[in-house]
């Protein structure tokens, strides 16, 4: 089953102490991109979570939202920084008698000196708190390959039918090239008959120039090559690893040959067909760029 690389997922987890809220977004990317943003007391799990999400996804640009909301109010404690308020007062007491001013310091003017209290978070469990993080970072991962999947689905059966398509155009050419050589050597016979008129033409020199000139157009080793790609390509589409870089590779082939069909066509029909082939290929290169 082949994935998109665009999806979407959320989870989220409520306990009697906080809420957990996952959300995970992709785009279209060469590789696997994670971006994580998460609460800073979550941050020393950000290489368990790399880990988990490289067992769902293989590439796109994935961007991870971790939110968590406490309910419970001990979970920061205040803090009185002793040895900085003496520092603090030493200082005053210090300006008050350079300065010749009343030392009129109290208690609560002195508590609001930046850090004599700060409000600290209390450590945490981290164990615990991976065991709840684990649950709702799979939630939110399954509902995105699910997603993932759905619109990889709809991928394969566009490819397959730009593929079907691009198949009947390669029949045309394989169908058009051997009228194109009998239409060479009906004009080369009737150009002979007006130049020499009643001289006797040798028949053997037109089939040999009518030999040179169909090798010169020949696209049988294109059409067949093609062929062999659409084939393969339909193969690929109903397997489940590595899809879209195979599929890119594929396209690529398909197109190197549609450019020799069009650089060996002296026919405007297969010139063409040729043009089309050339862009059928591009819309199916632009669709497999969506393609895990």
């Amino acid at each position: 089953m082949i994935k998109s690389m665009t999806g979407f997922g959320r989870a989220e987890s409520v306990t009697p102490e906080r809420k957990i809220t996952v959300e995970l977004k992709s785009v279209n990317h060469r590789y696997l991109d994670l971006s994580i943003k998460m609460p800073r007391k979550f941050s020393f799990l950000e290489a368990a979570v790399r880990n988990l999400m490289k067992t769902y996804m293989q590439r796109g640009k994935v961007d991870i939202y971790i939110s968590c909301e406490d309910y419970m109010l001990n979970n920061t404690a205040l803090k009185y920084n002793r040895e900085l308020a003496k520092e603090y007062l030493g200082y005053l007491k210090e300006m008050s008698e350079e300065l010749n001013l009343e030392f009129d310091i109290r208690v609560s003017s002195l508590s609001r000196y930046p850090e004599i209290f700060t409000m600290e978070e209390q450590s945490v469990d981290e164990d615990a708190l991976w065991n709840e993080l684990e649950p709702v970072l799979r939630q939110a991962c399954e509902k995105f390959v699910a997603a993932r999947a759905h619109e990889g689905e709809n991928l394969r059966k566009d490819l397959l039918r730009k593929l079907d398509g691009l198949e009947e155009k390669v029949v045309l050419v394989q169908k058009r090239s051997p009228e194109v050589v009998d239409a060479y050597r009906e004009k080369l016979e009737a150009k002979v008959h007006e130049l020499l008129e009643d001289t006797q033409i040798d028949d053997t020199r037109i089939a040999a120039e009518v030999v040179l000139f169909s090798d010169k157009i020949c696209n049988d080793e294109e059409t067949v090559r093609l062929h062999s790609h659409i084939k393969a390509m339909k193969k690929i589409l109903n397997e489940s690893e590595g899809v879209g870089r195979k599929l890119d590779f594929m396209a690529q082939e398909m197109n190197r040959e549609a450019n020799t069909i069009l650089s060996k066509s002296s026919d405007l029909t297969i010139s063409d067909i040729a043009i089309d082939l050339k862009t059928e290929i591009e819309k199916i290169r632009e669709q497999i760029q969506n393609i895990e």
